[in-house]
């Protein structure tokens, strides 16, 4: 259901007629209330919209529900009628923070030219929210990870409470999801970030070799062993230790990194002296370790250790909205890179994109960004890496058709570096249904500046 521009609150029945009636012929989405204390529980931070409400109401009249709907959001545009001749009512109303009255009977394109100029405010307000609250996020030092999709939105909601909090996490998702990535933006924008943060692949290091690499050894440890070396766990003391594929570490290795875990400390090899360490975890896999814990193949005591905070990274094929904005991005990365030209997709070519099912994730993408920097067009049609695939990926027609113009709406915004003005001209649409298009998208101009 469409989310209403205008909530209407007036305990006559008639005028809720007349005024929804009026309302739904300007195109202007309208939910009426008969009282107060129901259209509250309409009406929350993120309300896009503006309310007209009556004075006279019973239970709660105008002013009392001005008041509680300014505790929720001072920028709501509130519109109060009023009886003819009850200038002081007005007058209150204006005090207190309403954005206008109109008083009974009133001429209705004056009630419906109100009602724009309000929602336009409301929108902008809104829409300076949104830009603020990215610039903070722009901001911060480190990688960033990039996507408003609302599973992206669903991951950072997780994350960000967390990131001073030296819980250890695990990171679920497919390969090429972007487990490190996110690993290291945790690291860079916690409290750790002025110290180590020290990867290392547990499916990459051979069996015989990973407990030196991860513990350390002293000088005649072992046969080779001819200088003591800092093993991975003590170097990223106070810093965050990366355990990528984490499901291919041997078991009894296992049981010393719970030690490790358990008393915050190591000890290298052919060493008796222990060093006290102070190291945020952070575990990768693409498995499901507690069926790999429950069937005997991965440490319970240490999946749960490792198992404070999970976050699941979805597939890229599950958040194809965030596709043509992390093409564009590594599109640039690859062109600084190679000295090339940035040269951004149409909207049947971002299309395209949106209708692969990526098995490889966004390391796909990003190898597709690199090829298409060095080689064109070409890199689109090579081997029919977009074709359409399996039946699990068709969308409806309707599915499509938003697909389409959303990512029209990208492409232009890329192509004129998030100015407003231009993009209308390119996509030849005005200023306010390039908004609407912006707001219904989930898009916001400033991720498109330079």
């Amino acid at each position: 259901m469409t989310e209403p521009s205008v909530i209407f609150v007036d305990d006559d029945p008639h005028i809720r007629q007349a005024i929804a009636q009026t309302l739904t012929l300007e195109d202007l989405p309208v939910s009426c209330f008969e009282g107060a204390p129901s259209a509250l529980g309409h009406i929350s931070a993120d309300y896009e919209g503006v309310v007209l409400c009556d004075y006279n109401m019973p239970e709660m009249n105008g002013l009392d529900m001005l008041e509680r709907i300014r505790a929720v959001d001072e920028a709501i545009p509130v519109i109060i009628l009023t009886g003819q001749g009850d200038i002081s009512t007005a007058v209150t109303a204006m005090q207190q923070g309403a954005y206008d009255f109109i008083e009974k009977p009133f001429d209705h394109d004056e009630l419906i030219e109100l009602l724009r100029h309000a929602l336009e405010k409301r929108h902008l307000a809104l829409e300076n929210r949104r830009l603020k609250a990215q610039l903070r996020h722009l901001a911060r030092p480190g990688p960033r990870i990039l996507g408003d999709s609302p599973s992206m939105q669903k991951v950072m909601a997780t994350i960000d409470p967390i990131l001073d909090i030296s819980a250890n996490i695990l990171l679920h998702g497919e390969t090429g999801s972007g487990k490190d990535a996110l690993a290291r933006y945790i690291h860079e924008n916690s409290a750790r970030s002025a110290h180590n943060f020290v990867a290392i692949n547990c499916g990459a290091v051979p069996e015989n070799l990973i407990e030196s690499e991860l513990f350390g050894h002293e000088a005649g440890a072992f046969t080779g062993a001819d200088k003591r070396r800092i093993g991975k766990i003590e170097h990223a003391h106070k810093g965050t230790l990366f355990l990528d594929e984490v499901e291919s570490m041997p078991m009894p290795l296992q049981v010393k990194l719970l030690r490790v875990l358990e008393e915050q400390r190591v000890e290298r090899l052919g060493s008796n002296q222990v060093q006290e360490v102070d190291v945020r975890i952070i575990a990768a896999t693409k498995a499901d370790l507690k069926k790999l814990s429950e069937e005997g193949d991965f440490r319970p005591d240490l999946y749960y250790r490792l198992n404070v905070v999970k976050v699941d990274i979805p597939p890229l094929r599950e958040r194809k909205d965030d596709i043509p904005t992390l093409f564009h991005h590594f599109v640039l990365i690859a062109a600084a890179r190679y000295d090339r030209e940035s040269i951004p997709l149409n909207a049947g070519q971002a299309a395209r994109l949106m209708q692969h099912t990526w098995p490889g994730n966004v390391r796909e993408l990003r190898n597709l960004a690199e090829r298409y920097v060095l080689l064109g067009l070409a890199a689109l049609n090579e081997n029919e890496p977009l074709a359409t695939d399996n039946v699990a990926g068709r969308q409806t027609l309707a599915e499509m058709m938003d697909g389409f113009e959303r990512s029209a709406i990208i492409s232009a915004l890329n192509t004129c570096h998030g100015s407003i003005k231009d993009t209308m001209v390119q996509l030849g649409i005005a200023r306010k249904t390039l908004y609407d298009k912006m707001r219904k998208h989930g898009l916001d101009k400033a991720q498109f500046k330079d």
